[in-house]
């Protein structure tokens, strides 16, 4: 996963980075607030930022604010860090749109749960994103199979959307879950079974 690390103070930075990088993140850094902004509102940007609360530019809650603004569906997850150690404070960064902080100076076992987490969270938010986008491909193909479809009269094939005739169990089995089970009904048992065993058992009786 790609975090962004977003602070002025190079070594801290840099000592994020190394155990970041360690830990199996794909890292990318910047030294203020706008260049964190602008990396941020990128279509390709980090779902994971660790953003420093007092830097050059924009703040850390001034860029969550502004993230949180954004028109996107994927889940980004911010971690402020700060100094900032009252109550007061912290409500104010997760008020801005925060979701985690950490104090410094911070422990790198602590540092590491809490990205570990984040980074669980993004995980957790994708993976129900796409499930709600099969679900409503599956909703599409439901709403499609109550309108009216086109089917021949005499062999029972179905048109599909590339105005092809596909057999009744095939359209079914590609739009949706259903699966077939073939069986005979009565009706046609009777119509079409029975005579063939008849007729067999009569050519059997013959052949005796």
């Amino acid at each position: 996963m790609k975090v962004l690390i977003a602070d002025d103070e190079m070594l801290i930075k840099e000592a994020i980075e190394a155990l970041l990088t360690k830990w199996g993140y794909e890292v990318v850094t910047a030294s203020d607030g706008n260049e964190a902004w602008e990396i941020l509102r990128d279509e390709d940007a980090p779902r994971l930022a660790i953003l420093d609360w007092m830097m050059p530019g924009l703040s850390g809650p001034e860029i969550c604010r502004k993230v949180r603004k954004l028109p996107r569906s994927e889940m980004t997850s911010l971690i402020l860090l700060t100094s900032k150690g009252h109550k007061t404070d912290i409500v104010a960064g997760l008020e801005a749109g925060a979701n985690d902080y950490i104090i410094k100076p911070f422990d790198y076992e602590e540092l590491r749960v809490r990205v570990q987490i984040a980074s669980q969270m993004v995980k957790l938010q994708t993976a129900l994103a796409d499930r709600v986008e099969q679900l409503e491909k599956a909703m599409m193909h439901i709403k499609m199979l109550q309108g009216f479809l086109p089917i021949c009269s005499y062999c029972k094939k179905i048109r599909n959307d590339q105005n092809y005739w596909q057999q009744l169990e095939t359209y079914f089995s590609t739009h949706s879950d259903v699966q077939f089970s073939h069986g005979i009904c009565p009706e046609c048992y009777e119509k079409h079974v029975r005579p063939e065993i008849e007729d067999i058992k009569t050519e059997a009786e013959i052949g005796c």
